[in-house]
């Protein structure tokens, strides 16, 4: 099983040590492209903060972050999955995993980023500001850019095995899963049902989508259940309480589009 994640935008603080080693990162593949774009990112940070600010879409009061991004070759590293915060990745809950489930999302847990590409939650990384989303110059628009090698490197990743895809738009764009490995990933929408004036009525969930996503995750780990295909993951879901609906099935073209129901939003 593989579960794609988007990052955080809120990152734990960096801390001293040694700094990211870019050869070191899962996804070997990946290195070339990760040395462009954090080469960029850092020249545009260390340049015209007003430019900076405005390509990375920064307030005025996260200008800040462009010093950190200026010094990201030199700043300490931590492992991924200590990185990022927010909350899909406090209701997953990282830190409180036993060893067994721990491993278990090692191997699992693959989170997408505007700088890295794709990163394991074991790779060593500083915290940075840079969303998918971004128009990097010289990389141009980085859902484009990252797809471009991604392509090449992400099906063999993705093996023969449950793809659960839990990204947001802007991440999704980074690599889109086609062919075999499209229709055995599957996609999540959460809704909300609550009676209303004695009618049922079912709403699409938006922040809170995030922390159903990361409960979903964490009790797959926590049970021990590695899903082999959608159908399972249906199955598995179940299992451990969830309300799960298939909303179309996944073909070569378009992944499984499965429906979690939640009676509150919390």
């Amino acid at each position: 099983m593989l579960v794609l994640l988007p990052p955080s935008e809120g990152k734990a603080a960096p801390e001293a040590g040694v700094p990211v080693d870019l050869a070191a990162l899962s996804l070997p593949g990946l290195t070339g492209a990760r040395e462009k774009a954090l080469a960029a990112l850092v020249e545009l940070s260390a340049g015209d903060p007003d430019r900076a600010a405005e390509v990375l879409e920064l307030s005025q009061g996260l200008r800040g972050e462009l010093a950190k991004n200026a010094g990201l070759p030199t700043a300490g590293a931590r492992p991924a999955g200590e990185v990022y915060t927010g909350v899909l990745f406090d209701s997953l809950g990282l830190a409180k995993l036993d060893g067994a489930a721990h491993a278990r999302a090692e191997r699992a847990l693959l989170v997408f980023s505007g700088l890295w590409g794709a990163v394991r939650i074991t790779d060593r990384i500083p915290p940075y500001r840079c969303s998918m989303g971004v128009k990097l110059p010289p990389l141009g628009a980085l859902g484009g850019y990252w797809r471009g090698v991604l392509d090449g490197v992400l099906p063999e990743v993705a093996a023969d095995g449950l793809v659960l895809d839990l990204r947001s738009s802007a991440y999704a764009a980074a690599w889109r899963p086609s062919g075999a490995v499209a229709a055995r990933t599957a996609t999540v929408r959460v809704l909300h049902e609550r009676e209303v004036d004695g009618v049922l009525k079912r709403s699409v969930v938006s922040h809170f989508n995030k922390a159903t996503k990361g409960r979903l995750v964490r009790d797959l780990l926590v049970a021990g259940l590695e899903p082999a295909s959608p159908g399972e993951l249906v199955e598995a879901l179940g299992q451990l309480g969830h309300r799960v609906e298939v909303s179309a099935r996944g073909t070569e073209r378009k992944p499984w589009q499965l429906d979690v129901v939640v009676a509150e939003v919390h």
